[in-house]
C-alpha cells in the first residue's frame, strides 16, 4: 500500500488556469492536467530559479519529492506545447499560507464560479 501524500505548500493561486492554443476552440481540444503542488514546483524553480532543497523547503516535502514533482510538471508543460493540447491547472492536497492542508477542489469551484460570471 502506498504512503500518503503529505501536505504540499503553495504560496498562491495560478493567475490563469487554462492555457490553449489561439485559435483552436477548447471543447476539441484534448487536456492535460498540471497539479497545484507540480504548478508550485514549476513556479518555484524556474521562475524563481531556487536550488531543489530551497524549493522542497518552502513546499514542505523533501528534496527527492520536490524533483519528483518538477519533473513530471515539466513534463506534462512539455507535452501540452509540443503536441498542442490545453493545460488545465487543478487539484491536489495543497495548503496555503495560514490555512489547514485541504484539497483545492471548494477553492477551484468558487475560482470557477468567479470566472464564469
Amino acid at each position: 500500500m502506498a504512503r500518503p501524500k503529505c501536505c504540499r505548500r503553495i504560496s498562491e493561486q495560478p493567475a490563469c488556469r487554462v492555457f490553449k492554443p489561439v485559435g483552436v476552440p477548447i471543447s476539441i481540444l484534448e487536456e492535460i492536467v498540471l497539479s497545484m503542488d507540480e504548478f508550485e514546483a514549476i513556479r518555484l524553480a524556474d521562475l524563481e530559479g531556487l536550488y531543489q532543497e530551497q524549493a522542497a523547503e518552502r513546499m514542505n516535502v523533501s528534496r527527492q519529492t520536490f524533483g519528483r514533482i518538477v519533473e513530471a510538471a515539466r513534463r506534462k508543460v512539455a507535452q501540452a506545447l509540443c503536441d498542442g493540447l490545453a493545460l488545465r491547472i487543478e487539484g491536489g492536497e495543497v495548503e496555503m499560507p495560514d490555512e489547514r492542508c485541504a484539497s483545492v477542489a471548494p477553492m477551484m469551484k468558487k475560482l470557477n464560479e468567479e470566472i464564469t460570471r
